[in-house]
């Protein structure tokens, strides 16, 4: 039982392709070696290519490179950065790409392709959707007693306000643009309270003349001046001087206060020893043998006794000048406590 050559070409060839159908190759090529070259999954990319050898594969950086096919060709691709005006909605991972959306209060717009600026409904209208990354405001009339005083891109239309029956009368009615306004009579109403205008003190046009904005053009015509500032009430700046010089007042008498008791304590423990020394100067006695022992020797018990008494006067004069200094800065808070209104 021989067969042919070209039976055993065919039978070679109906082998491989039953294991090829039994073994399906994913990715569709193979080694030199008949190997199904494999694929890397996402998350990997390709650093090797097959061919004559096997796929090599390495894993993507997280954040920075990433793959989200199984592939035998592609590599990892670096992640897309969110620059301008767009802002990262996801993360880039090493499976999956960053998403990049428009910044807050910006939206995609379909007809320019970029990102453009939110849509404000005026007064009279109100917010019906907020405006997203990819949709702008959405607004709507204020309607069925409903009101919107202001341009905004977050408020909606307001209810409006209804006046109690039998008890507020309403003063003006609700429109889109404003609520309605209720007033109860029976509540005592409250008027601001008018200053009369002291005649000495300045005006403001005296401290501050007219610009040239109040003066005639040069054709003859004048020109409307801008509203000028408003005091809270006249004479009220005058009534903040003497709380002000009180205020300093207080504090220069607490510094005087402060020095003198320091000064005074100085002067207390400078007398002390002083009085020490006179008190011993005082005990100190010579008897008659020893002054004439002294004597003998050549030494003056007197000259001790008067150096003693010197030093003590000196003490005693140092104290005194403290003492003087004391008197002297007591005297300079008076003068200046005088000087701002205190003392008469």
């Amino acid at each position: 039982m021989y067969c042919s050559v070209e039976e055993f070409v065919g039978a070679l060839v109906a082998s491989k392709t039953e294991r090829a159908v039994q073994v399906p190759c994913e990715s569709g090529q193979y080694t030199k070696g008949g190997e199904c070259c494999e694929v890397c999954p996402p998350g990997e990319g390709v650093v090797r290519r097959c061919g004559a050898n096997q796929t090599v594969c390495a894993q993507c950086l997280d954040s920075e490179t990433y793959s989200e096919t199984y592939s035998h060709t592609d590599t990892c691709i670096p992640c897309t950065m969110c620059t301008g005006l767009m802002r990262m909605q996801t993360p880039c991972t090493d499976s999956n790409n960053a998403i990049c959306v428009c910044d807050y209060n910006y939206y995609l717009s379909e007809v320019s392709g970029r990102c453009d600026p939110c849509t404000v409904c005026p007064a009279g209208q109100g917010v019906l959707a907020h405006c997203e990354h990819n949709h702008d405001t959405v607004c709507e009339e204020c309607i069925d007693d409903t009101y919107s005083d202001r341009d905004s891109s977050l408020d909606p239309c307001l209810p409006c306000t209804i006046c109690d029956e039998g008890i507020e009368v309403e003063l003006s009615a609700c429109t889109p643009v404003s609520d309605s306004l209720c007033h109860n009579p029976l509540l005592p109403s409250y008027t601001s309270p008018t200053f009369p205008q002291d005649p000495s003190s300045p005006s403001f046009t005296d401290i501050f003349p007219p610009d040239s904005s109040s003066s005639p053009s040069p054709g003859g015509e004048s020109t409307t001046a801008q509203p000028s500032p408003h005091f809270i009430r006249p004479g009220f700046n005058e009534n903040l001087i003497p709380i002000y010089c009180s205020i300093l007042a207080a504090v220069v008498v607490g510094l005087v206060a402060y020095i003198v008791f320091k000064r005074w304590n100085s002067c207390k423990q400078n007398k002390q020893p002083a009085n020490n020394h006179q008190a011993t100067a005082a005990n100190q006695t010579v008897t008659p043998e020893g002054e004439k022992l002294h004597s003998d020797s050549g030494i003056s018990v007197d000259s001790q006794s008067l150096q003693e008494q010197q030093h003590a006067a000196q003490a005693q004069v140092q104290a005194q000048s403290v003492c003087l200094c004391v008197h002297l800065l007591g005297l300079l808070g008076d003068s200046m406590l005088a000087g701002l209104g205190i003392y008469k």
